[in-house]
Parts: structure tokens; C-alpha cells; sequence
């Protein structure tokens, strides 16, 4: 009896826990919405930051990479410089750690990892006292000093503590990547410069560069070495500082403050393909250490992808090296020869989309690795992030601007990732660190290389668990016009997330004009440019603004294509009737030179630039030098790591063969011209591409290379059939003279022809329609009743079939198509039979299914809905691998 009643106590006291958990926390095992989080601007406008600490009162210490350390006040919302080093600011050196003392509230120390300007070539770590608030140079206690090669790459830095007082430092390889085709640098012959060989660093036992360094600080500002690093105090020809060895560039580091465990990203090597002569192609890594260890370069990438033993003079392939037997040979080496079993990464991902982990996408990359969350350390918090994040890993990506949540087993291996705010914008994320008071600080170092970016900020991500700001959006029927301009203004897309809540709607006009009316007209009648300001606010004072500008007295000229074929797609080899219309209300005659028309075809796929999304006229050229990434270092006029494109458009005005001069640079690569920074080859793109991009450049200061314009009335011949992927461009701009003091105004419309097979992967939009992929295949498949993708903008003038390429599975139903939305007007419907079901006599895996479409001219979106009649699971539901329109 006694022992039922405790367990009905029990039972008692466990509803009543999980009650309270649930009503502190109602995100504590769900996901909350994205909108409950809001990125907020601190400051903008930074000149290359690194690292942040945040302290207990809610200032944000941060350095920048030119040797200055700042100060954002919370209580004044005020950046100040508290201090600067006079660093070496070249290569990917200066000032790049920032770590405050785990004591710091008493004894104000802070560590710093820079390159000092003046001696020798080392970089260096050292211990500051902050003296009043201000960093005093004569406190300096330096720590460590580590011998570099000036010139090049790969230097790490990151710092940072672990609960225990132990101070960890990443170093890079210091090696550069460029001399060794960008695989792995292992060149061992004699007389080459010491820095094309990573064995005499990150396969070095004897050296801290390539590893990441454990060490307990002492209050004298010596350190000592704590117990479980990879070497033991006396081994000989081992450097007992070290805790991971084999990095090529592990450039943000994090610890997990409840178990120790060290996570890092680890910036991979740039080989695009893998090769049967020298190994695997790049990856970037997320790594995991849970204690000591060598995680493989440069024999290694990825989960232990292995590359071969290369012989530079002779260019042959000797052997691959052996993961479970690693061995350094270099006579570079000054270690040990024998290392330890290597380990694979967490993750890791290509260039290209990644089998493994799909979700991260492709382009470039940058990976890096951010703090793990524990709602616990939080108590006092009430904007603290919600317990769904519990204990999870937040990692991001420099280049791809995005933020994942890792989950990892109880044994500390990957589970599953998801990502963190998709649709919020991020600008090269370089660091991230929870604050106090539970919210989420980011540094973004903005969007060139090496550049003071506008785009760059300290920004502070806030959880909403309870009432929510609400969110002001203005839309016009005009934003220009001729005096007197009458605007239809809109507030439509203002929202608050709770849906409770009712809203106040105040507009401000001109000369304190307002209105309290959701969607009212104002009309301007003198000419000037006027900003209209829209303020929402919800009824517990909440509120959010949004502002408009509105030009009053030069009417915007009109420019119309009149296309005589399809507007989406294009069929084949076909000659199109044409003929651009400009007209201009303020001037009288159009001047038909200065109306810009062309016509092109890009290769590649059709997501390559979303030129149908551009605001201005799309440059073939410089659409493909976006896509190539060569922004991260250079601009067109402002200042990066690299010449600016204009500065190269001067420079090579009058030589003869500029345009393959430059086109041999782009594609083989090459330094020496504008300083020591080696511009890696870019040979796995298209001669035509690069061809076009060097156009785009010579073009900025040399008028003949400017595009020609083509005929305002004509024919065109579509013969581009043989690259399915790639799309034409057809677009026309007109710029008036300006009118009444309203400066000239430019008008264009572009029509994208796309072939009029796509591959399913490329909707636009899906819902329980998910994109999944085989060895050599990619398509969608649908997963739930009612499962839709969607297809944006489609003209159906003069299409009247849609061929559907299907994979049956073990459901059936049927694929409808509608005009518009999910229950738009019904243009066609196919059956979907199951596997067992399939006609005899087709393919065994996919066949074709065509449906006839109702007539239409219209350009509206498409949706493709699976209506199912069995039940639908992600195991034996049909796949949709492409979508054929045909006249």
C-alpha cells in the first residue's frame, strides 16, 4: 500500500514538472517559429572584424584584423576604441584572436593572437590588462611566439577557453595551396620555398603550426601544460602544446563548457574534381575532438578521404596513404615520422552538392564553428533561447551565409542538423558567441574580402518566447510620376505574429501630414522627392517602421519587348519576330543609341544568377564572375583583397592582347602583378564563361568593349539546343533626362527563356515535396496527400502538352496541375500508378506520363499537386524526375 502510494506521489510530481516546463518553456521539444527570433544591428559599417567576447554587463568586446580592439557600450549603444597593435596586415595575418580571462570581471586580462608588425616573422600570443576600460600596452605578458613564412596563408587564430582555465589557440598550416594544383601540398624537392610543403607543419610533430594548441595560463603570464594533450611533457621531437594536429586551417574554433569537447571548422583544400593521380577534391570540415588527436592533413580530407604519396619532379603517384597508419617521410620534418591513426571529420562537404549532407548546399565555403547552447546557464534570462537548442551545436558558413543547429548522439557522433533562420540574411558570419543573457551575438565581416564593408556589423539575435514586435511593410501603386502624383499606398505585408494582437497604423507624408487608414491615398502636387513613413504598433506598445521614397515630377519612361514567341521557354531552333517600344513622357523624341538591347545565352543552369529577380540590367559577364566567387577579393571600385576591376581595366587599356592575357590569368591563375598575393586557377570553368567575364572588365574603362546593341526590330534564330541547362537573356533598358529637379530615371523589362525540359529539382517552391538524389541522379518526391511543387511565371501561350518523367513506388493517386494556387483552375490531371501496376513494355525505372493542357496565354505559376488514393509514406511514394512542355 505504502509503496503505491508513493508511486502515485511520483506520478503526482512528475505531471506537475513536466506542467511548469512546459509553461516556462513551450519550446522546449518544438521548433519555434523563425519569427519569434530578430536579428538587431549593434553597429555596421566595421573594417574587417574577427572575434567577440561579450561580457557580463552586455558590452561586446571585438577586434578588427588592422590591430584595432572596440568596445560596443550596451548602455549607449556607442562603439569605442579601447586599444590597437601595430600588426602585419598582409596575407591572412594581423590581429585575429580575441579571448577574455575566465576571471575577467576581477583581473580585466584579455589574450590576443596577432602578427606584430616590426622583427621577426612570428606570430604571437599574448595576455593584456585593461586599465580604466582601456587597453594598456605595457601590461603586455607574451605567451607564446610561433615562426611563420610572411607571404601566404593558413593562419588560424582563433582563441578561446575551456571551463577548466585551459586556453586553446588554432594555427594554421602556413602553407600555401597554390603550387600543388590545390590538392594536397606535400612538395619535398629540394630548393622549392619552404611553404609548399604541410608536412613540415601540420604533419609535424615538432611544430604548433597545422594544429590547435591546449595550454593553462599562469598568473606570471607563463603557461603550463594540462594532462591529455597528444604529447606528453618530454616526448621527444613533439611539441607538448599541442592537443589536435593535421589542420590545414581551422579558423574558428568553440568548447563545449559542460563536457570539454572542442569543435572547429576547418577551411579545405580548392581542387573542384577529385583525381585518380593525387586524390579526393576539397572539402570543408566540421570537426569534433572529444579528446587528443590527429585529424589528417595533409594525407586526409573529409571523412578520411585519403590522398596519394605525389612525386613532384617526376609527377608520379607512388601510393595513397593509410588512415589507420599514417607517415610522415618528408625530409621537411622535423617530428616524429610515425603519427597517430587519423580522424575523420564530423561533417564535411565539396564545392559540388554533398551526398552526405545535402542540406548545406553547393558554392563556395568557409566553414566554421559556433558555440553549443545550454538553456540552463540562463536562469535569469526571460528573451533566453528556448529549450528546443538544447545542448545542440550551432556551426556556420562564411561563404554560403548560413547557420545550421547540429544534434549529436549521446556518444558524441552527428545525428541530425537543421537550419537556423533560413530566411534571414547573413553577411559572411566570421564569429558568434551567447551572451548573458542568453541571446545569440554575430559578427559579419560584410561582403568583400579584406574591405571596409558597409554590409559588416554587430548584430545581437533575440528570442521572443511571448508577444512579438510586429512587423511594417509599405507598397505603392507608384514610386514615381509626374506632378500631381496621386499614391495608392498599402500596408499590406504588415503583420504581427500573434495573431491576438490588433494593430495601429499611423502614415507621415509631407509637412506633418498623416493618416491613421491601412491603406490610404495621398497625393503630392509639386515636384520633390518626399519619404512616406509607415509606423505599426501593436496595443502593448510595440512597434516597427518602415519608410518609402516617393519622386515627384519625372515620369518613368516605358520600355516594352514585344517577343512573338513564348515568354518561359525556349524549343529548339526557331527565329523569334521582335521589336522594343520606348517612349517617354518629358522627352519628346527618343534617341534610339542610347535604348540598350541585347540578347544572350549563359551556360549553365538556370539558378546560376536569378536574373529575372535583378533590379538592374543583367551583365552576362558579371553574372558569371558572382557565381565564380571572384568577389570575395575583388570589387568593381572599392578597395578589396585583390585589384579592383577597374583598376585591371585601366591598366591593360592598351595592350593588344588584354583579353587573353587576362582570360589565361583567370583560368591558370598567378601573382606577382599586383603585389605577393597569389590569385589561384580558376580551369574548370567554361572558355566561353571566362571569355565573357573578361569582357565585363576590359568593358568598365574601354569603350570598345562595351556590348554592341543590337536592332530595336528584328528577328532572332533560338539555335542554342545542344546545353539543356543554359538560358537566354533578352532585356532592354532606356534612361530618360531626368525632369523638374527629379534626377533620370531607367526603365528595363528582361524576358528569361528557359528549355522547356526542367529538371524537377529546379521549382520553385515545394511543400512535403522533397529533393533527394542518387549517385548520378537528382528529382523530387512527393511524401503526403496534397504534397505540391510550385513553378513560378510560366507562359502556357501555345503549350499543349506537359510530359511528366516519373519513378512509380508502391502509392498511387494522381499529379493535377492548376493555374495560380493549390486549388486554382485545373489545367490537366495524369494518373499515378503504382510500381505493380506499370504498362508492360516500359523502362523498369522511369517513364513518361503526358497530359494535355487546357488552352492558355496567361503567365501565371503552376502547381503540380499529388492527389493520392493509398497511403503515402517517404518510403514508397513515386519520384518526379522532370517536366517536358511541348507545343
Amino acid at each position: 500500500m505504502r509503496l503505491n502510494v508513493l508511486v502515485a506521489s511520483l506520478f503526482i510530481l512528475g505531471l506537475v514538472s513536466c506542467k511548469n516546463t512546459a509553461t516556462e518553456d513551450p519550446f522546449a521539444n518544438i521548433a519555434p517559429e523563425e519569427t519569434r527570433f530578430t536579428k538587431v544591428a549593434l553597429v555596421e559599417g566595421l573594417n574587417e572584424p574577427m572575434e567577440l567576447e561579450v561580457l557580463q554587463n552586455g558590452d561586446v568586446l571585438f577586434i578588427e584584423r588592422n590591430g584595432l580592439i572596440k568596445k560596443y557600450l550596451r548602455e549607449t549603444k556607442e562603439v569605442v576604441q579601447i586599444g590597437s597593435l601595430e600588426v602585419y596586415p598582409d596575407g591572412e595575418d594581423g590581429l585575429l584572436g580575441l579571448a577574455k580571462d575566465p576571471n575577467f570581471e576581477e583581473n580585466q586580462w584579455i589574450y590576443l593572437y596577432y602578427a606584430p608588425l616590426k622583427g621577426e616573422s612570428i606570430n604571437r600570443l599574448s595576455r593584456f590588462t585593461l586599465v580604466e576600460g582601456l587597453l594598456d600596452p605595457s601590461t603586455e605578458k607574451i605567451m607564446l611566439e610561433v615562426p611563420v613564412f610572411r607571404g601566404c596563408c593558413h593562419s588560424g587564430g582563433s582563441v578561446e577557453f575551456d571551463r577548466e582555465g585551459n586556453l586553446y589557440v588554432s594555427l594554421g598550416d602556413d602553407t600555401t595551396p597554390f603550387e600543388s594544383d590545390n590538392y594536397n601540398p606535400i612538395d619535398e624537392r629540394s630548393g622549392r620555398p619552404e611553404n609548399v610543403d604541410a608536412q613540415r607543419s601540420s604533419g609535424n610533430t615538432n611544430d604548433l603550426r597545422g594544429s590547435i594548441i591546449r595550454i593553462t595560463p599562469q598568473p606570471d603570464g607563463t603557461y603550463t601544460i594540462p594532462e591529455g594533450n597528444l604529447y606528453p611533457v618530454g616526448t621527444p621531437n613533439a611539441r607538448p602544446e599541442i592537443y589536435v594536429k593535421g589542420n590545414r586551417n581551422p579558423y574558428r574554433i568553440s568548447i563545449d563548457q559542460r563536457n570539454g569537447n572542442l569543435f572547429w571548422g576547418e577551411v579545405g583544400p580548392d581542387a573542384s574534381e577529385d583525381s585518380l593521380k593525387r586524390g579526393p577534391k576539397g572539402h570543408d570540415e566540421i570537426n569534433l575532438a572529444t579528446n587528443a588527436g590527429y585529424f589528417g592533413w595533409p594525407y586526409f580530407v573529409g571523412d578520411n578521404k585519403p590522398y596519394w604519396k605525389y612525386d613532384f619532379a617526376k609527377q608520379e603517384s607512388l601510393f595513397e596513404f593509410d588512415p589507420m597508419a599514417p607517415e610522415n617521410t618528408s625530409p621537411n620534418n622535423t617530428g616524429l615520422n610515425i603519427l597517430p591513426k587519423a580522424t575523420p571529420a564530423l561533417i564535411w562537404y565539396p564545392y559540388g552538392e554533398s551526398p552526405e549532407f545535402p542540406m548545406l548546399g553547393e558554392g563556395g565555403r568557409n566553414a566554421m564553428a559556433g558555440p553549443v547552447y545550454y538553456r540552463e546557464d540562463y536562469q535569469s534570462s526571460e528573451t533566453r533561447f528556448p529549450g528546443y537548442y538544447d545542448g545542440k551545436l550551432f556551426i556556420f558558413d562564411w561563404m554560403r551565409n548560413w547557420i545550421f543547429t547540429v544534434s549529436l548522439t549521446e556518444n558524441y557522433e552527428y545525428d541530425t542538423m537543421e537550419r537556423f533562420m533560413p530566411s534571414t540574411v547573413f553577411d559572411k558570419p566570421i564569429d558568434m558567441q551567447f551572451g548573458p543573457d542568453g541571446d545569440l551575438y554575430l559578427l559579419e565581416y560584410g561582403t568583400f574580402w579584406r574591405a571596409q564593408n558597409d554590409d559588416s556589423g554587430l548584430y545581437v539575435i533575440e528570442f521572443a518566447p511571448g508577444n512579438r514586435k510586429p512587423k511594417a511593410q509599405i507598397q505603392s501603386d507608384k514610386k514615381q510620376g509626374a506632378a500631381p502624383l496621386t499614391v495608392n499606398f498599402s500596408s499590406e505585408g504588415s503583420m504581427d505574429f500573434d495573431p491576438e494582437d490588433q494593430l495601429d497604423f499611423t502614415w507621415l507624408f509631407e509637412n506633418g501630414a498623416t493618416s491613421f487608414e491601412k491603406n490610404p491615398s495621398y497625393t503630392f502636387t509639386e515636384a520633390g522627392t518626399y519619404t512616406v513613413k509607415l509606423e505599426v504598433k501593436d496595443q502593448d506598445g510595440l512597434s516597427d517602421t518602415a519608410e518609402m521614397t516617393i519622386q515627384v515630377g519625372n515620369e518613368a519612361p516605358s520600355v516594352q519587348i514585344k517577343w512573338e514567341g513564348n515568354r518561359s521557354f525556349y524549343f529548339g531552333k526557331e527565329t523569334i519576330p521582335y521589336e522594343v517600344l520606348i517612349s517617354d513622357r518629358e522627352d519628346p523624341s527618343i534617341n534610339q543609341a542610347q535604348v540598350n538591347f541585347s540578347i544572350d545565352f549563359l551556360e549553365g543552369g538556370y539558378d546560376l544568377i536569378q536574373v529575372g529577380h535583378q533590379e538592374e540590367q543583367v551583365s552576362i559577364g558579371e553574372s558569371y564572375i558572382n557565381e565564380a566567387g571572384c568577389k570575395a577579393c575583388h570589387a568593381i571600385a572599392k578597395e578589396s583583397v585583390g585589384p579592383t576591376y577597374s583598376e585591371v581595366s585601366k591598366k591593360y587599356a592598351s595592350r593588344a592582347d588584354a583579353k587573353e592575357y587576362l582570360a589565361g590569368k583567370i583560368k591558370n591563375g598567378g601573382g606577382g602583378v599586383w603585389g605577393e598575393r597569389v590569385m589561384p586557377g580558376h580551369s574548370h570553368l567554361p572558355d566561353d564563361q571566362i571569355d565573357q567575364m573578361v569582357d565585363f572588365i576590359l568593358a568598365l574603362e574601354n569603350p570598345e568593349y562595351q556590348d554592341k546593341n543590337m536592332p530595336l526590330k528584328g528577328s532572332y534564330l533560338l539555335d542554342q539546343i545542344q546545353n539543356p541547362q543554359g538560358y537566354y537573356v533578352i532585356q532592354a533598358a532606356y534612361t530618360d533626362s531626368g525632369a523638374n529637379g527629379i534626377n533620370p530615371t531607367r526603365t528595363q523589362e528582361q524576358i528569361i527563356l528557359r528549355n522547356a525540359t526542367l529538371p524537377a529539382v529546379k521549382g520553385d517552391e515545394y511543400k512535403d515535396a522533397a529533393k533527394a538524389n542518387t549517385d548520378t541522379d537528382q528529382f523530387v518526391r512527393f511524401t503526403a496527400d496534397n504534397s505540391w511543387m510550385r513553378l513560378a511565371e510560366i507562359d502556357l501561350s501555345g503549350i499543349k502538352q506537359v510530359e511528366l518523367l516519373l519513378n512509380p513506388g508502391e502509392t498511387s493517386g494522381a499529379i493535377e496541375i492548376r493555374a495560380g494556387s493549390l486549388d486554382g483552375a485545373l489545367l490537366g490531371s495524369t494518373p499515378v500508378l503504382a510500381q505493380k501496376d506499370r504498362p508492360k513494355g516500359y523502362p523498369k525505372n522511369w517513364f513518361p506520363v503526358k497530359v494535355a493542357l487546357q488552352n492558355s496565354t496567361e503567365i501565371q505559376d503552376l502547381y503540380f499537386v499529388f492527389r493520392a488514393d493509398s497511403e503515402v509514406s517517404i518510403w514508397n511514394t513515386f519520384n518526379l524526375y522532370s517536366i517536358q512542355f511541348s507545343r
